[in-house]
């Protein structure tokens, strides 16, 4: 090909038939594939997903590639994505007979910077029963998705790489899998916490610690409504306590003693 040609780019249906021939090939080799699958033209439609993608897109690092990568997400090139603790893997179809190989490495988060989302969220008392069901509230998510102090990783705390001859740090391909990490989020959004090596189930311990128990007011507990919104479950209305019976019959101690008293003056008497 003369250096004045020019390569057309594969239309969305193009991509779509090439990304099912290499599922099919893989599926056929025994591998067990996770794709990500776009339904309609949004990415992502739960909090998680949308601040995910929202993140991204304002760095402009990567602004000039990303627009090739919501194109290969939506066209179902991400063949298969798996997110672990500080690790993103992930096969991407593209022009190449054999999928390309798309590796993402995420630094883990600071323990200061943990300690101080979990310090932000403990005081979100509001938030408690969606602690103790294991979800967070709107106002909990905000904290935890601040562009600079929450749990979404910046450029300088991603090493990204990909088979691809593109010379650029973001390729089309890793363009396509960070989206498909903010699609994957709005079912699984614990895996923003487990990406960061984060227990998400610090946060719900802080959170309810700080609530049950507070210095100075000594230990505290959940009333019957809370108790039966986190449990689903109508608690009987407690009967007041009744005051106990005096016993027919039954003399105190101290007017005994005076009545013995009584008789022994009497038998000293002429």
């Amino acid at each position: 090909m003369r250096w004045w040609t020019y390569s057309r780019a594969p239309s969305v249906l193009e991509r779509r038939a090439r990304a099912a021939r290499d599922t099919q090939r893989l599926v056929k080799k025994g591998s067990a594939l996770s794709p990500v699958v776009i339904e309609g033209r949004s990415i992502a439609s739960s909090f998680w997903g949308k601040t995910w993608c929202e993140n991204l897109e304002s760095y402009r690092d990567y602004e000039y590639r990303l627009p090739r990568g919501r194109s290969y997400v939506r066209s179902g090139a991400v063949l298969d994505l798996l997110v672990e603790p500080g690790r993103i893997t992930a096969q991407v179809s593209g022009s190449r007979p054999q999928p390309y190989e798309v590796e993402i490495k995420i630094k883990p988060l600071p323990a200061k910077h943990w300690g101080r989302v979990k310090a932000q969220c403990a005081g979100e008392v509001g938030s408690l029963i969606e602690l103790l069901e294991g979800r967070l509230s709107d106002r909990v998510m905000r904290i935890v998705t601040h562009r600079e102090q929450g749990l979404f990783p910046k450029p300088l705390e991603i090493e990204m790489s990909c088979s691809c001859p593109d010379w650029a740090t973001m390729c089309k391909h890793v363009a396509a899998v960070m989206y498909g990490v903010g699609a994957r989020l709005d079912s699984q959004p614990q895996l923003l916490f487990a990406l960061r090596k984060v227990d998400h189930g610090e946060l719900i311990a802080e959170a309810a610690e700080l609530e049950v128990s507070r210095p100075g007011k000594g230990r505290k507990t959940l009333d019957g409504e809370s108790l039966a919104g986190v449990f689903g479950i109508e608690l009987a209305p407690s009967l007041p306590a009744r005051p106990r019976a005096k016993q027919a019959g039954r003399k105190s101690p101290a007017s005994s003693k005076g009545k013995a008293r009584h008789r022994k003056g009497a038998s000293r008497a002429p």
